[in-house]
């Protein structure tokens, strides 16, 4: 076994575990740093794919940029272990039913990459991992998702926004 793929393998447990307290946390904060500590591993494991723009922009981009928004948004909106724990209990064996699947499943996925014929990457995947040719490729192949991605953003920020004043006018009331 090659130590690319001994890193992909660990790199691939923490992000399960990671990925798991960050559902499974009772404190909506925690899950929070759990998720970031999961966004780090997943840019871990983009590198052990040689994609390395793609790594540098999920920990610039999702680690730096999204969850302080959504740290941001837990802190102003207050929430309580009480209004999570009362919408949570009423699935609880739901949740559990596909939390277990999707995680078996991912398992799976993990354990037949690992013990495949040829888990070798492409030859040509180090050229494949530049901003050049992602670059080319997101803005002429995929430029509808792009512009789609985009305009759900712009949709967010003014949610949180629209959330944010409402509960400043509660205050001031």
């Amino acid at each position: 076994m090659s130590l690319n793929l001994f890193f992909f393998g660990l790199l691939a447990i923490l992000l399960i575990t990671s990925g798991l307290m960050a559902v499974l946390s009772k404190n909506a904060l925690k899950s929070a740093v759990a998720l970031v500590i999961n966004f780090f591993v997943l840019a871990g494991i983009y590198l052990t794919l040689n994609a390395q723009f793609i790594a540098a922009a999920q920990v610039l981009v999702y680690t730096g940029a999204i969850m302080v928004i959504i740290i941001f948004v837990i802190m102003l909106l207050n929430v309580t272990n009480d209004k999570i724990a009362g919408e949570f209990a009423k699935n609880k064996i739901t949740i559990a039913v596909l939390i277990s699947i999707s995680l078996l499943s991912v398992l799976a996925g993990i354990f037949s990459a690992l013990y495949s014929p040829n888990p070798a990457l492409a030859p040509n995947s180090a050229q494949i991992g530049t901003a050049e040719y992602l670059g080319k490729v997101l803005y002429t192949d995929y430029i509808i998702p792009v512009i789609a991605i985009g305009m759900l953003l712009t949709a967010a920020i003014i949610g949180a926004v629209v959330l944010a004043k409402k509960k400043v006018n509660e205050v001031h009331k």
